[in-house]
């Protein structure tokens, strides 16, 4: 079964059995967007986007965990996100909140571990506290590592990593001469887990939107034109697919 340069035409089962043919990517990134434009093109309210794109978030964590994938991390909200409509905002906060609760049992079922990187500064104390209560209660699953980027920004991420590095320094911990790429890295959020091998963005933008600007310095990108609350196991595939057919040279020959 030949995949098409740019072009997959395999229907869902043919392209499951060919994504389980080879390795799948360690760690996938996805930047969920489209939630709005799926809303208003069906004359509803943007809220309703985002309710339906918390379902497609849900296919997509049990997709990649069936797949093996060994870690997955999902842009839900983003440090910029606070400047939409107060409105919106608070809805998305509720939503999150039932979310985050309704999600606890199958992560169990699943030995899946939800980590949440972001900044903690000015989340909602009600959503603070079911984000921590579900990562307390899976914290000591061994399968799959879900990130759920919240109240994120890569430039944030930096700055706190730089600051961390700085305080070790001041405490005489560091030396300057010892920052290297590797320190960087251990300190940022994510600094315990591989970078992404894949990032995928749905709704056509192409853009990372200050999305792990230091973690996806060789990261494959796929862009989709599909909205968030239509992706599915098929288009997953179809990323998978993708990225198993290029070479990935490192800046090498």
């Amino acid at each position: 079964m030949a995949l098409k340069p740019g072009h997959v035409t395999l229907g869902e089962s043919e392209l499951l059995e060919l994504v389980r043919t080879q390795p799948v990517p360690r760690h996938v990134a996805v930047i969920m967007d489209g939630n709005g434009r799926w809303a208003t093109q069906r004359g509803l309210p943007r809220v309703a986007g985002h309710s339906e794109g918390v379902k497609s978030a849900r296919t997509v964590v049990r997709t990649a965990d069936t797949l093996g994938v060994g870690y997955l991390t999902l842009y839900a909200f983003s440090s910029e996100n606070w400047s939409r409509p107060s409105e919106e905002v608070a809805t998305l906060m509720s939503l999150l909140e039932r979310s985050i609760h309704q999600e606890l049992p199958e992560l169990m079922a699943r030995n899946i571990r939800l980590r949440v990187i972001g900044r903690a500064q000015g989340v909602p104390a009600a959503v603070k506290r079911g984000i921590d209560h579900v990562t307390d209660a899976t914290a000591g699953n061994t399968g799959m590592t879900l990130f759920m980027a919240f109240n994120y920004g890569g430039r944030d991420e930096l700055v706190d990593a730089f600051r961390a590095l700085a305080g070790r320094i001041e405490r005489g911990e560091l030396a300057p001469a010892e920052i290297d790429e590797d320190r960087i890295s251990r300190a940022l959020y994510t600094g315990d887990a591989p970078d992404p091998d894949l990032l995928i963005r749905t709704s056509g933008e192409m853009r990372i939107s200050n999305f792990l600007l230091w973690q996806i310095a060789y990261t494959e990108l796929w862009v989709t034109s599909v909205l968030w609350p239509d992706f599915g196991p098929h288009d997953l595939y179809s990323a998978i697919a993708e990225y198993q057919r290029r070479e990935r040279r490192f800046g090498g020959v």
